[in-house]
C-alpha cells in the first residue's frame, strides 16, 4: 500500500489525463496521484485520446506508448498543434530509440517503465511548476529582465513566448524552457550538465540525448541553419553556447 505524502501544495489541483491501457497499473497510478492532491482521469485508446487531449485542455498528459487506436507516438504527433501543456511520455527502460522519437514528436519529458510512482509524481510537479514558475536561470542578472531580444528574435519569459520577425514561434513547454535558458545565458557555454540539471532536476548520466534533440528542433525555428548554426552553436565535449549578435 503507498503512502500517502504529506507534501501537498496548494497549487496542486492540477488535472492530470493518463493515457494508458493497462487498466491495472493506471488504476494504482491514479489513486496514487489523487492521494497527493492531483485530480486524474484515464483514457485507454489512443484514438479517443487525441479528442479529449484537444478538449479538455489538461495541465499534463502522461502518455505511454503502446496503445490501442493510436500509438503514443501519433498521439503526441497530432495533438502538439492543438495542445501546450507538457506531454510525459512512458518508455521502456531500453529502448533509446523510443525516448528520442518522442522529445522529436515533442513530448516534454519520459519516465521509464516500471513506474516508480514517486518518481512520477516528482517529474510530474518538475514539469507542472516549471511552466508556472519559468525555468530557473543560471545568470542572476538577466533574471530580472522578462524579455530579450536579438535582432530579428524576441524570447518572453513572463509571457513564455517567442517571436522571429514578428510571427510566434511554436514552441512547446520544455523548448521554451531549454531556448529561455540559453538565451538568458546568451554569450556563456554551458555545459550539458547544467543543462540537465536545471531542466529535468536530475544529474546527467551522460547518455541521455534529450538535450540535443531538443536543440535541434528549436534551431529552424529560430531561425537557425541546422546544418549551420549560427545562433545556437554547439561546442565540442562541452555544451552549447547561444550566440549574443550574429
Amino acid at each position: 500500500m503507498l503512502k500517502h505524502e504529506n507534501t501537498q501544495s496548494p497549487e496542486e489541483n492540477w488535472r492530470i489525463l493518463i493515457v494508458e491501457d493497462d487498466e491495472r497499473l493506471a488504476a494504482l497510478t491514479k489513486d496514487y496521484l489523487e492521494s497527493n492532491g492531483l485530480i486524474v482521469s484515464v483514457e485507454g485508446d489512443g484514438s479517443r485520446a487525441i479528442e479529449r487531449i484537444k478538449s479538455e485542455q489538461p495541465d499534463l498528459v502522461v502518455l505511454d506508448l503502446m496503445l490501442p487506436g493510436e500509438d503514443g507516438l501519433a498521439v503526441c504527433r497530432i495533438v502538439r498543434p492543438h495542445y501546450k501543456g507538457p506531454i510525459l511520455m512512458l518508455t521502456a527502460r531500453t529502448e533509446d530509440l523510443d525516448q528520442v522519437l518522442g522529445l522529436e514528436m515533442g513530448a516534454d519529458d519520459y519516465v521509464a517503465k516500471p513506474v516508480r510512482p514517486r518518481v512520477l509524481l516528482a517529474r510530474i510537479r518538475a514539469l507542472l511548476r516549471r511552466v508556472g514558475d519559468g525555468a530557473e536561470e543560471l545568470d542572476e542578472e538577466v533574471a530580472s529582465s522578462s524579455r530579450l531580444t536579438f535582432g530579428n528574435l524576441v524570447v518572453d519569459s513572463s509571457m513564455r513566448e517567442a517571436w522571429l520577425e514578428g510571427e510566434s514561434i511554436d514552441l512547446t513547454s520544455a523548448e521554451f524552457d531549454l531556448l529561455w535558458l540559453l538565451s538568458s545565458n546568451a554569450g556563456r557555454v554551458l555545459t550539458r550538465e547544467e543543462i540537465f540539471n536545471q531542466l529535468r532536476g536530475i544529474e546527467y548520466d551522460g547518455q541521455d540525448r534529450s538535450i540535443d534533440v531538443r536543440v535541434s528542433r528549436i534551431r529552424p525555428k529560430v531561425g537557425d541553419d541546422p546544418m549551420n548554426p549560427k545562433r545556437i552553436k554547439t561546442v565540442r565535449s562541452k555544451g552549447y553556447l547561444f550566440v549574443k549578435e550574429l
